[in-house]
């Protein structure tokens, strides 16, 4: 199964079951934060601020833990987060990208390359993966949102590029300078969405034995581990059986 999409779902599971959410709250209070301190704190006049309110949403944050980012970031009181991305090698040869929020570049370079090391991969230049990748916005709906026919016509009509609809979701890509317009014709049609906000798809995947994607998917674990750590993407694919062992 393909490598992304598998491992999100794997991993939100693992996630509850070790009761994680602390962590991942965090994560999501930093990027309404800076969001919301780049832009203007109304998320209908800030498309980045309202993709990470809509991300708070969907992990079940709490509104208050939403506003209070929100007022964080009006109020001038939080820290100087600069965003870096960090490209690099994954057991199996993969490509891996890695977005970070962070005030201390040197730790988090550090413990990015450290997470690499382990693994057996390594950290390479700026660019040396990500042209592997489109860079583009993503709009998630459940499937009950429509029938898979009814998405694909909506989102063809608003200036969408693809959509990819499963027994469980629709994926819906648009290119970065028609993402907004496409997010907000498709939510007044089939409402709220439980994602809107920019990814990285591989262009094509490796495919990965079991042995190879169990350490993938530790390293991917171990970064997202890591505080500064905001999103991972990498272009692997793996068996269903992993992805079943995974998912238990």
């Amino acid at each position: 199964m393909a490598g992304h999409s598998q491992f999100k779902n794997i991993m939100h599971r693992k996630g509850r079951q070790d009761a994680a959410k602390s962590r991942l709250f965090g994560k999501l209070a930093r990027e309404i934060t800076v969001s919301a301190k780049l832009g203007t704190p109304d998320p209908d006049m800030n498309p980045r601020l309202r993709a990470a309110v809509l991300a708070a949403r969907a992990e079940n944050m709490p509104k208050d833990n939403i506003e209070r980012a929100i007022r964080k970031a009006a109020g001038g009181d939080t820290e100087n987060y600069k965003q870096v991305r960090y490209e690099g090698y994954g057991p199996g040869g993969i490509a891996v990208i890695v977005e970070v929020l962070t005030d201390n570049r040197n730790r988090a370079a550090g413990e990015v390359r450290a997470a690499f090391t382990k693994s057996g991969g390594n950290l390479a230049e700026t660019g040396a993966v990500s042209f592997m990748f489109d860079h583009l916005g993503v709009i998630e709906y459940d499937a009950k949102a429509a029938s898979a026919e009814a998405m694909f016509e909506a989102a063809l009509e608003a200036g969408a590029d693809d959509v990819v609809s499963t027994a469980d979701t629709h994926e819906i890509y648009a290119a970065q300078d028609h993402f907004g317009s496409v997010a907000k014709a498709l939510e007044q049609k089939f409402g709220e969405p439980r994602k809107a906000a920019l990814t990285w798809r591989p262009q094509n995947t490796v495919a990965v034995d079991d042995d190879q994607g169990e350490k993938v998917l530790k390293l991917i674990e171990n970064l997202n581990d890591n505080d500064d750590v905001q999103n991972v993407y990498a272009n692997f694919e793996v068996s269903d059986a992993l992805v079943s062992r995974m998912s238990a």
